[in-house]
């Protein structure tokens, strides 16, 4: 991971920016200008701002220290280079109590999101540790150069020695060890010394007690054998009922099987009678009852007949050709011998022959639109001839008929169909009867009424020897008080095992993390005494980490290794930040390093030292981003 560029509304910054580039990167600013503010900036774009953070003596929280001086909202933006990928994220402020929550992640130069990148995550995400890992390895602040232990920190080593997963922590864990032990013994207090007291006053009572308790043994007896009889009935009881519940059940069942049936069969019917009633309804003249469809068939015959009859009207032409004949004879004739009366009787001929032409004329008409008429009923009933018109009868009375039918069938089905269902509703009946245990003369009520005398005996044989049991309590009875001891004995025994386990998960936890703090401890020693004798021109050659993480520095004239408190300001920066850097290189994932940030670490240095340490840094900067904020020139 790399970060290209900064741009903050933060604390004293504001809309300021600020670049880097790879390797080491050297950020001069006198004292009060902000560098502090800037290395807080880049934890809280990765990692947020915690907003739930509150404000105590001596402890100002980052929401109140950073905001902005201008009272703009606290905001910003990274421009980083994280798997080969530009990524800018950017964090902004919505409620005034809630710092930097509004988060985006954007490949740069595009407004396509981050796919998984969260502000929850994005610190984890890009540096591969928590924050709290991250604020102990690779992020250097002011006055924090020593490396501190956490619970955190534990896991990570525990996961890079061990199994690599980071759920196991051994402050955590042994102070919850130390925490159960504590609960069951701590001097005079806890589990076990209360149970002793309590053991040792019944001892005490029973030495003092003689008394007989044969009439509580012998009732405690019968009380077995009344309940060992009722837990035979409470057997037979659930075997015979479901017996009795199966049976009722499978009658039920098959009845309702049967009604299933009746009701498909009836569907069917349904189905069938709406299927005639359709066809009926769309076949011709299917709108008309069979009487009128009768009586329209009747009349259309008549109908036809008279049309058959108008169509003869061939005669009515020879009367008038026989006219314009005997006219034109007449006319013939005249013009050889003028004759009056002759031109009249062809004048009267020829209006006849007109009369009769007319005649026929409007008889040809009548027997054209006969025909038309004719043809046009004839077409309305599909027929060829008046005699088909007998058909579309038939098929009506088919058609009704298998109406018919259909309805029957449908009657018939209905009534088969109430008749199951009838017959379900008292299989129902019989059947919630049946499963009545309490009444009734069945096997299992019988058993259930048995068992009910027989739990109420056995409650009056406890009652009984509560009673007794009371009066022998009051009495202070050796068995009861004997029971109790024994009680006690067993959860003491019980607890001491507790304690043996849990003294032994404690050791067997203190072997395990001295096991880890030899397979860890050392190579971090190594590379910290590595970094310790590059910083001090050789003088120091060995760094030696506790577990705590706080270290010893032994040069080469040292017999024995000086502890913090004899070193110089200067060398104890340096050997903490040796550590660091070993502890950068072996906690921190592997791949692609997550920037190294240090805030003003160098400053208590000589110039010789400042020099070989800065030469330390630059050779890490070939490996990782360095980001060195200081006030030296």
């Amino acid at each position: 991971m790399k970060i290209n560029k900064l741009t903050a509304s933060f604390g004293k910054l504001e809309n300021e920016s600020l670049s880097f580039h790879d390797g080491l990167n050297v950020i001069y600013a006198p004292n009060e200008s902000g560098k502090s503010t800037w290395c807080a900036f880049i934890q809280a774009m990765l990692y947020g701002v915690d907003s739930s953070e509150r404000a105590r003596a001596g402890h100002l929280p980052d929401k109140l220290r950073y905001a902005p001086w201008s009272g703009a909202p606290m905001e910003g933006t990274m421009e980083l280079t994280a798997d080969n990928c530009d990524i800018t994220i950017t964090r902004t402020t919505h409620a005034k109590g809630a710092p930097m929550r509004e988060f985006t992640a954007t490949y740069t130069g595009t407004n396509t999101p981050v796919d998984g990148m969260t502000g929850q995550n994005a610190g984890e995400l890009l540096t591969g540790v928590t924050r709290d890992v991250y604020r102990r390895t690779a992020f250097v602040g002011q006055g924090a150069v020593a490396v501190s232990g956490s619970p955190d920190l534990e896991k990570r080593i525990s996961a890079i020695v061990t199994t690599g997963e980071e759920h196991s922590s051994f402050s955590e864990t042994d102070e919850r060890l130390r925490g159960w032990l504590r609960k069951r013994r701590y001097n005079r207090r806890g589990f076990l010394p209360e149970l002793e007291g309590k053991m040792d006053e019944l001892q005490r009572r029973l030495d003092d007690m003689g008394s007989s308790v044969e009439d509580v043994q012998k009732l405690e007896k019968e009380l077995e054998e009344k309940r060992a009889e009722c837990s035979r009935l409470e057997q037979a009881v659930t075997e015979s009922r479901k017996r009795q519940r199966r049976e009722a059940l499978d009658r039920l069942s098959s009845g309702r099987g049967r009604m299933q049936e009746a009701s498909d069969a009836h569907d069917e019917s349904l189905a069938e009678l709406s299927e005639r009633r359709e066809a009926l309804r769309h076949s011709d003249f299917g709108e008309l009852t069979q009487e009128e469809l009768e009586n329209q068939v009747t009349a259309d015959q008549e109908e036809l007949e008279e049309l058959s009859l108008q169509k003869k009207t061939g005669k009515a032409l020879w009367p008038a050709i026989l006219c314009f004949l005997l006219a034109a004879i007449g006319a013939a004739v005249y013009t050889y011998r003028p004759w009056i009366p002759l031109m009249i009787a062809a004048g009267v001929l020829c209006l006849a022959a007109v009369f009769f032409m007319l005649r026929y004329s409007k008889a040809r008409q009548a027997a054209v639109e006969a025909a038309e008429r004719r043809r046009a009923l004839l077409k309305r009933y599909r027929a060829g001839s008046p005699a088909d018109l007998n058909r579309v009868l038939e098929q009506r009375e088919s058609l009704e008929a298998a109406v018919r039918a259909a309805e029957a069938a449908e009657q018939k089905s209905r009534e088969a169909y109430e008749k199951t269902r009838q017959m379900v509703s008292k299989l129902e009946e019989t059947a919630i009867s049946e499963l009545d245990f309490a009444g009734g003369e069945t096997e299992a009520a019988r058993l259930s009424r048995a068992l009910v005398a027989a739990r109420a005996e056995a409650e009056r044989l406890s009652g009984e020897i509560a009673q007794l049991n009371g009066r022998l309590s009051a009495m202070g009875d050796p068995l009861v008080l004997a029971s109790s001891l024994s009680c006690l004995r067993e959860e003491y025994e019980l607890i001491q095992n507790e304690y043996d386990a849990i003294t032994l998960a404690e050791d067997t936890l203190r072997e395990a993390d001295a096991e880890l703090q030899s397979r860890f401890s050392p190579e971090l020693g190594r590379l910290a005494a590595r970094y310790m004798s590059e910083v001090t021109g050789g003088r120091y050659e060995d760094v030696l980490i506790s577990r705590d993480f706080s270290a010893k520095a032994r040069t080469k004239e040292d017999a024995v290794a000086r502890d913090s408190e004899y070193l110089s300001a200067g060398t104890l920066d340096l050997m903490y930040l040796a550590v660091r850097l070993a502890a950068c290189e072996l906690a921190l994932p592997e791949g692609e390093p997550c920037p190294l940030v240090i805030d003003d670490a160098l400053v208590n240095l000589d110039e010789t030292r400042f020099r070989q340490a800065m030469e330390l840094l630059k050779q890490i900067g070939r490996e990782r981003q360095v980001l060195l904020f200081t006030c030296r020139q």
